[in-house]
C-alpha cells in the first residue's frame, strides 16, 4: 500500500504556495554578493543573504566617527548591556498604544512622577507631563502651551490685532527658533554683551509686553555650558508685574542641566520652587543617560497645560490622552529611562554627574595650563567648557585645532559666537558619562603633541569661518 505523500506545498488547484513564506526566510542567490554590487539609490531587483546585507551596511558605517570620542554631542553614547537588552525587547512596542502596552505606559507615568518630585513640583501627583522624542519636541510642546494660554487670555485681540512674542537669550538652542517660525511667534532675543554669554534677567524683562507668551531660561547653554540665572529672571519678572500688572510665565529649557543641577547643585533654585516657572523640559538622552530618542516635558499643574491641546484617541483600543507632535514611536527609550532611574537612584545620578564634572574641571585646568588657551567656562556648571586661543597666539586658531584633533579621531567642535560676539571663536568640550579621566588624558596628550606643529604655522589655515557651526545638539 502506497504511503500518502500529501500535496507537496500545492493547493487543490495545483498552484504553488510560495507567497505563504516570509521572503526573509527564503533562500537568496548565494553568489549575488560576489558577482554584483547592489544599487544604492533604488531598490535591488532581488534579495541578498542576510549576512551579505549586514556586511555591506556594517562596513559603510565604519566610516562614521567613534561616538565615544565625539566631544561635540551632548547625547548619551554609552549604556550598560542590560539596558541595551531591555531596549531590544521593547523596540517593537508602540509607545502611543497605551491600551495594548499598559505596563510600558505605566513606566512612562512613573518617570513623569519621578521628575515632578525631582524638580520640586508643589504636588508631584498633580503635575502633568509626557515623554517625547527629545528635548526639541518637548520645547515645541511647552511653547505651544504658553501660546495657547496667552491666546485664551487675549481672545479679544488675537489673532486680529496682537502678535505673540517669546523672549529668550540669543544663545538658545535652534529648536526655539524653529518653534517661533513654525507657530508664528515673534522671537525677541536678548543679545550677548562682553563676557556675558547668555540671557540677562533685566534685559529679558525689558523686552516683555502684553503680547509676551513667556520667557525661556536655559539651564545649561549649549554655547559654553553655563546656567542662566533662572531665579534672577523670575525676580525681574516679579518686579515687572508689580510695575505693570503683566504676569509673564517662565519655561525652563533644562535639556541638559535639569538632569545635572538636582544632583550636584542641590542648593540652586531654578525649578518649580519658583512659582513663576510653569513648565520644564529635559533630554532623557543627554544627561538623563539614555541612548538618543527620549525627552520629557512637565507642567506645574494641569491648568498650565490647556486641555484643548490634549487629544484623546481610541482607534487602537481604549480611550487614551496624547500630547505630542509625533504619534507612533518605540517604547524602548522610555523603558530605558525607567531602568536608569531605578538602577541609579539619586545617589547614583549624583555620582555619575559629579564624576563628569570632575573630569571636565580637571581637563579644563590642564588645557589652560598649556599656556596657549584661555577658558571662557570651566565645566563647573554643566560638565562642559568653552576655550579659545590665548591673546598672544597668532599662528593658529581654534578651527586649526579642531581639524588636527579630528585626525586623531577626536570630534571637538569649533564655532563662532552669535551677534555682538562674532569676534569670538571657541572650542567646546562636552564631558559625558563614558568620557573617563583616562580618555581625557589621551585627548590632552594628543593636543600637547600637536602644539609644536601648530605654533610653527605662519598663520591660521582655517579662513572659512562661514563654514563653522555651533554644534547645537
Amino acid at each position: 500500500m502506497a504511503l500518502h505523500k500529501g500535496s507537496h506545498g500545492r493547493d487543490d488547484s495545483g498552484r504553488g504556495r510560495e507567497l505563504a513564506l516570509n521572503p526573509f526566510f527564503g533562500e537568496a542567490d548565494p553568489t549575488a554578493g560576489m558577482t554584483s554590487a547592489p544599487p544604492t539609490h533604488r531598490l535591488p531587483d532581488g534579495p541578498l543573504p542576510p549576512s551579505t546585507a549586514y556586511g555591506l551596511v556594517h562596513d559603510e558605517l565604519m566610516l562614521d566617527g567613534n561616538s565615544r570620542l565625539n566631544l561635540a554631542t551632548f547625547v548619551t553614547t554609552w549604556m550598560e548591556p542590560q539596558a541595551g537588552v531591555l531596549m531590544a525587547e521593547c523596540r517593537d512596542k508602540n509607545m502611543i498604544d497605551k491600551d495594548e502596552y499598559p505596563r510600558t505606559a505605566e513606566l512612562e507615568r512613573r518617570c513623569v512622577a519621578m521628575l515632578a518630585d525631582l524638580w520640586n513640583a508643589p504636588d508631584p501627583g498633580a503635575a502633568v507631563g509626557c515623554s517625547t522624542t527629545g528635548s526639541s519636541e518637548a520645547c515645541m510642546l511647552a511653547g505651544l502651551a504658553l501660546k495657547r494660554r496667552w491666546a485664551a487670555k487675549n481672545a479679544d485681540r488675537y489673532p486680529a490685532t496682537a502678535r505673540p512674542n517669546l523672549v529668550m537669550g540669543i544663545n538658545v538652542q535652534v529648536c526655539w527658533e524653529k518653534f517661533c517660525n513654525f507657530w508664528e511667534v515673534e522671537a525677541r532675543l536678548v543679545p550677548m554683551e562682553g563676557d556675558r554669554f547668555h540671557l540677562d534677567p533685566q534685559g529679558a524683562a525689558d523686552l516683555c509686553d502684553e503680547n509676551t507668551i513667556g520667557v525661556v531660561g536655559i539651564l545649561g547653554s549649549t554655547f559654553d555650558g553655563s546656567y542662566e540665572p533662572v531665579a534672577g529672571l523670575c525676580e525681574a519678572l516679579d518686579a515687572l508685574q508689580e510695575r505693570t500688572g503683566l504676569d509673564v510665565p517662565v519655561h525652563v529649557d533644562g535639556a541638559s542641566g535639569a538632569m545635572v543641577a538636582p544632583f550636584v547643585d542641590a542648593d540652586l533654585v531654578w525649578d518649580f520652587r519658583l512659582p513663576r516657572v510653569s513648565s520644564i523640559n529635559t533630554s532623557g538622552h543627554k544627561y538623563g543617560l539614555v541612548y538618543p530618542g527620549v525627552g520629557w516635558a512637565l507642567w506645574r499643574t494641569p491648568d498650565d497645560l490647556p486641555e484643548e491641546l490634549v487629544f484623546r484617541v481610541n482607534y487602537l483600543g481604549g480611550d487614551m490622552p496624547t500630547f505630542a507632535l509625533n504619534f507612533s514611536r518605540p517604547g524602548a527609550q522610555v523603558v530605558a529611562q525607567y531602568y536608569t532611574f531605578l538602577r541609579l537612584g539619586r545617589d547614583g545620578y549624583r555620582a555619575v554627574q559629579q564624576a563628569s564634572r570632575d573630569v571636565a574641571r580637571g581637563l579644563a585646568d590642564r588645557i589652560e595650563a598649556l599656556g596657549d588657551f584661555q577658558l571662557l567656562t570651566r565645566g563647573d556648571e554643566l560638565p562642559v567648557f568653552a576655550v579659545t586661543t590665548a591673546p598672544d597666539v597668532s599662528a593658529y586658531d581654534v578651527f586649526d585645532v579642531s581639524r588636527r584633533l579630528r585626525e586623531h579621531g577626536w570630534l571637538v567642535p569649533a564655532y563662532t559666537f552669535p551677534a555682538n560676539r562674532q569676534d569670538l571663536s571657541v572650542l567646546r568640550i562636552v564631558c559625558r558619562n563614558g568620557f573617563s579621566s583616562d580618555l581625557a588624558e589621551l585627548l590632552l596628550e594628543d593636543l600637547r603633541a600637536l602644539l609644536p606643529e601648530l605654533r610653527s604655522q605662519p598663520r591660521p589655515l582655517s579662513r572659512d569661518k562661514g563654514a563653522a557651526t555651533s554644534f547645537h545638539h
